[in-house]
């Protein structure tokens, strides 16, 4: 399992960042008005358990509903993850449907 308290939040490079051994699992973002743009997710060739990726999606969709913050996914992994998960379609913007 990962911990929470290993994500970090690079608002100079604009993206979630995620240590994984030698390597580092992003996200990266876009802010506008109250709503982020999600439009990049990257993780390291050698993790290749959905488990992992799962879990690095979730800690940072918890981090960004606690800034209440609604959520544009423009890359295809994370919207099918929003798609998946009923509880952070309620993040969607006003409109926006997946």
């Amino acid at each position: 399992m990962i911990d929470a308290t290993e994500l970090v939040d690079n608002d100079f490079l604009r993206q979630f960042e995620l240590k994984v051994e030698d390597d580092m699992a992003k996200i990266e973002y876009s802010l506008q008005d109250r709503k982020i743009f999600l439009t990049k997710l990257s993780i390291p060739e050698h993790v290749t358990s959905e488990e992992f990726e799962t879990n690095f999606l979730v800690m940072v969709f918890e981090n960004i509903s606690e800034r209440n913050i609604s959520v544009v996914p423009t890359s295809p992994e994370i919207a099918k993850f929003v798609r998946r998960n009923r509880k952070y379609q309620k993040m969607l913007p006003v409109g926006i449907r997946i």
